[in-house]
């Protein structure tokens, strides 16, 4: 049994005797009122109900911020296993299974955990739980925290769920370092109205005496970072200020005040990307003082990979679809913050190679669809607007497309991709580029899709 990336189980017509992971997952769903609810007061119990799982674990690079937690994580994965350590992660949420969301280090590297593993967790958690109240990102947290201390690995790569000080992941009393990536607005309703308090929530993370790692960052955002860690004593290695990265002559270079790093640049793509890998960087040389990174370095930014974030996909992989002169690329992105690097990098490929921009878009009702789509103004021909697959909280797609048309957009509303791109290919005289974004349920919807025609 599946997961669609927001949780729900694909429930199959019969269940069997023995529950599988889809089975216990959906369950966990019922164990409390809210999907959301942060608070750190029921794992805490649940984990030491489990006999604190969480204080077993490897060292934590503990990971927040609005975007580019994710790829931080790959480029961090990637590096650490270029280097011959033993790696787990945790994300969330995930495209395709759950059980993406919980990597453990093995001899082929860090592998989404196995059915059986997991059902052995989440069994686990659940019988300590003892049907007590706790949100099903509280219940899985402590279950990955129970997979992570019973497998050998050098480190663990533990990405927030939202935000950060009362996030379930933020039991760690002593990571090894933190990292703060970009900070932007989103999750007001849970996190805070104003980019201050955002950045107050995920400064959260910090811990006395443990060095962050901050990547680029608002000034308002900054400066509430660095207040935090003043208060608590938390060493800031900032960028702008300590480190920097940047594109030069078709290189990453790395710059700190005594040190210039020459790189290939990031498998990823995006220039946005390069302020990642950057952040990366600056995790590793604080690691470890060894001029023996280099290649690892080197390796990990050739090798990184994390689907549905600008990934560019083959007209087959959408078989039927789309022409195969059609280029086409899939991100997640689903905030302000997301929407500017995205329209960021679709004008450098612009300038690279001219093509009309076709957006196929869908987004859920949380967030904000006009802040989004505002930064394409002037980049894109035509917007193609879908409903979210599966998604109760999506927006209907003639309401996304009246969002798009307000912002001075050409758009039409779509029943799903397969119609959407049907509209695109229709009015296309030429090669065209498209762009398919706004919503992680959806990237994994693609990706599913695109798996499945393989």
């Amino acid at each position: 049994m599946s997961m669609t990336p927001h949780g729900r189980a694909a429930r199959s017509p019969t269940e069997p005797d023995r529950p599988d992971s889809g089975l216990l997952l959906a369950r966990m769903l019922e164990l409390h009122p809210k999907l959301i609810d942060l608070s750190l007061g029921r794992v805490e119990q649940l984990l030491e109900a489990l006999g604190n799982p969480h204080l077993a674990v490897p060292p934590v690079i503990h990971i927040a911020g609005t975007n580019g937690k994710g790829s931080v994580v790959a480029f961090l994965k990637a590096m650490l296993e270029a280097a011959g350590h033993r790696v787990h992660t945790f994300i969330s949420p995930h495209l395709i299974s759950f059980h993406e969301r919980i990597a453990l280090a093995g001899p082929d590297g860090a592998q989404p955990i196995g059915e059986a593993a997991l059902v052995d967790v989440l069994q686990r958690a659940e019988a300590a739980n003892e049907g007590r109240p706790i949100t099903f990102f509280e219940i899985t947290t402590a279950a990955a925290f129970l997979a992570f201390s019973e497998t050998p690995a050098d480190f663990l790569i533990l990405e927030t769920g939202l935000g950060g000080r009362l996030d379930a992941t933020n039991v760690v009393p002593q990571p090894a370092l933190t990292v703060l990536t970009s900070i932007s607005m989103d999750h007001m309703s849970y996190l805070g109205e104003t980019i201050a308090e955002i950045a107050d929530e995920k400064a959260g993370i910090l811990k006395p005496g443990v060095p962050c790692v901050v990547a680029r960052q608002d000034p308002l955002a900054l400066s509430r970072i660095e207040k935090r860690a003043e208060e608590i004593d938390a060493p800031l290695i900032a960028a702008g200020r300590d480190w920097d990265a940047y594109e030069q002559h078709g290189r990453l270079i790395y710059q700190t005040t005594t040190a210039l790093v020459d790189l290939p640049l990031p498998r990823l793509a995006g220039r946005h990307q390069i302020d990642n890998a950057g952040a990366a960087i600056s995790v590793i040389r604080a690691l470890f003082r060894d001029p023996r990174v280099a290649r690892a370095l080197e390796l990990g930014l050739a090798t990184a990979t994390w689907p549905g974030r600008l990934q560019r996909l083959g007209a087959d992989q959408l078989r039927g679809l789309a022409r195969e002169d059609t280029e086409i690329w899939l991100d997640g992105g689903h905030n302000p913050g997301a929407a500017e690097a995205l329209a960021r990098s679709m004008a450098e490929l612009e300038e690279r190679v001219p093509r009309p921009l076709h957006l196929v878009i869908a987004m859920q009702t949380t967030k904000n669809a006009g802040a989004f789509l505002r930064p394409f103004k002037g980049l894109v021909e035509w917007v193609g607007a879908i409903p979210v697959p599966g998604n109760d909280n999506s927006y209907p797609a003639a309401e996304l497309a009246e969002i798009a048309r307000a912002e001075g957009l050409e758009a039409e509303p779509a029943g799903d991709l397969a119609e959407a791109l049907a509209l695109s290919q229709a009015r296309a005289t030429e090669p065209t580029r498209v762009l398919i974004c706004g919503s992680l349920y959806l990237a994994g919807a693609v990706l599913a899709a695109a798996r499945t025609d393989d």
